[in-house]
């Protein structure tokens, strides 16, 4: 079975914890060499936040947990890498509509 190199995820979370708290618990994951967390959009009890994680082997079932831990909900996978190494997606003229 082949790892997962880098998954981006639509997360809606509280104010609290930070998004440095989240990020930082986020990138001490085995297997997990960095993170990105975006801000989206804010409203008066939660923030979207555009969640990457990039390693050599995530576990997409460790950062379901963690995200739940920090109280926040995934709503989408919106990118999975997954193999021997990240593939970059490539432009067609269908990206150009």
């Amino acid at each position: 079975m082949s790892d997962i190199k880098r998954i981006v995820l639509d997360v809606l979370k509280p104010h609290k914890p930070s998004l440095i708290d989240m990020s930082l618990r986020l990138s001490g994951l085995k297997g997990v060499d960095g993170v990105s967390c975006t801000l989206d959009e804010v409203d008066q009890e939660t923030e979207s936040v555009k969640v990457t994680i990039e390693g050599s082997a995530v576990n997409y079932a460790s950062v379901e947990d963690t995200l739940r831990e920090l109280g926040a909900v995934i709503h989408s996978i919106d990118l999975v890498s997954s193999g021997k190494r990240l593939v970059e997606d490539v432009r067609t003229g269908q990206d150009h509509r």
